[in-house]
């Protein structure tokens, strides 16, 4: 079952990979800090996922304006996504859940996508800096992106 809005955020850990290296990113880091927008969507390189982090890389500083740190999760692994952010040139922290533990964590796990087997619903989650989720979002079919316009109004109500 999905998490809903009022319910703490879980914390994870999970691996991401840009020019640096690998190196792990923890929802806890943002705790006081900063408001999160955490993105998970099933699978890199495939159309609706490109689009909807296409999307978000363009509208970025819309997001940082207000306070925000954007971050995707998939169960693909840190390198597939590193090429895959190359390539479509993604501007936000692309984070791994290979072992599909925070998917499952937010709700958001789907048994089996097309017969490939369990990946992460689309879904969006606004965590304010005290780690409370503000807005939940799992959108009715893979191929809907998250309604964006909702998410600026939840972060707008946390300034």
């Amino acid at each position: 079952m999905p998490l809903t809005i009022g319910s703490p955020a879980p914390d994870f850990t999970l691996k991401t990979k840009d020019a640096t290296g690998i190196r792990d990113i923890r929802l806890a880091e943002y705790r006081g800090r900063k408001n999160v927008i955490l993105l998970f969507f099933p699978l890199a390189f495939t159309g609706v996922c490109t689009q909807e982090m296409c999307e978000i890389s363009g509208g970025l500083n819309a997001y940082q304006g207000l306070g925000a740190e954007v971050l995707g999760v998939s169960v693909d692994s840190p390198f597939a996504q590193e090429a895959w952010a190359q390539k479509e040139r993604i501007a936000i922290p692309l984070l791994s859940d290979l072992n599909k533990t925070t998917a499952r964590d937010y709700g958001v796990l789907l048994p089996d996508l097309m017969g490939l087997g369990s990946v992460s619903a689309r879904a969006a989650f606004v965590i304010d800096k005290q780690g409370v989720i503000q807005y939940a979002e799992i959108t009715p079919t893979v191929k809907d992106l998250p309604n964006f316009k909702a998410i600026i109004e939840a972060l707008k109500k946390l300034r």
